[in-house]
């Protein structure tokens, strides 16, 4: 029983004088163990989140940077097409060294207005029928409003462009919004108001996969 004791005792001490060994920390360059290091890029947009460019005109892109730590590399951007009206989402993306990548975005907004539309103004809020929650515009050019909570949708955080092209019509041109979902509209009717210009009533369906197929009504305040 002693030496079962004797020969315990010399592994435990075995054990403690292994473990109170100092691991070392001589690892080459750019490594920890036989991991290597990598510094994801990070990107800076320049300018505004969304630019407006009539349709035809000159669209000069602002650009982004890149940075993998201290270094600068390399952005790549997609383009858009000033002849066709829509809500373009641009990509800046960059790629370090060891191919890993990171993307940022811009919107930039080609429009056409018709001589009809050039001058209303459908600024202002609008409550929807259904649940008096309400949706704000804001004109951003002729023909042109940014929309927060489009489809009157209680604590959404939905923003998107809508185009008033011709009179009164008005409609969500397919978009990334902005929270980068896939947004346009559907069955789109309006009411103009009594001020020549404005607006009284308007309904549209919100294609969105965060809603239904309803139409949503939505009057003047």
């Amino acid at each position: 029983m002693k030496k079962y004791s004797i020969f315990i005792g010399l592994l435990l001490l075995g054990a403690v004088l292994f473990s109170c060994q100092k691991e070392s920390f001589n690892y080459k360059p750019g490594y920890v163990g036989s991991s290597k290091i990598t510094v994801y890029p990070t990107i800076t947009v320049t300018g505004q989140d969304y630019i407006l460019v009539p349709k035809g005109g000159t669209f000069t892109d602002p650009g982004a940077t890149a940075k993998a730590g201290s270094a600068d590399i390399k952005v790549v951007a997609t383009s858009i097409n000033v002849n066709v009206p829509g809500v373009y989402t641009i990509s800046y993306t960059a790629t370090n060294a060891d191919g890993f990548s990171a993307s940022a975005y811009r919107h930039v907004i080609v429009y056409a207005t018709d001589a009809s539309a050039q001058n209303n103004d459908f600024s202002g809020n609008y409550a929807r029928t259904s649940n008096g929650s309400v949706a704000t515009w804001t004109k951003l050019a002729p023909g042109v409003y940014s929309v927060f909570n489009p489809g009157g949708a209680p604590g959404t955080n939905l923003t998107v462009i809508v185009f008033n092209d011709t009179a009164y019509h008005v409609y969500i041109p397919q978009q990334a919004a902005s929270d980068y979902s896939i947004t346009s509209s559907a069955q789109e009717s309006s009411v103009p108001g009594a001020t020549p210009g404005t607006l009284s009533k308007y309904s549209m369906e919100i294609v969105n996969p965060g809603y239904g197929t309803s139409v949503r009504t939505f009057v003047k305040q």
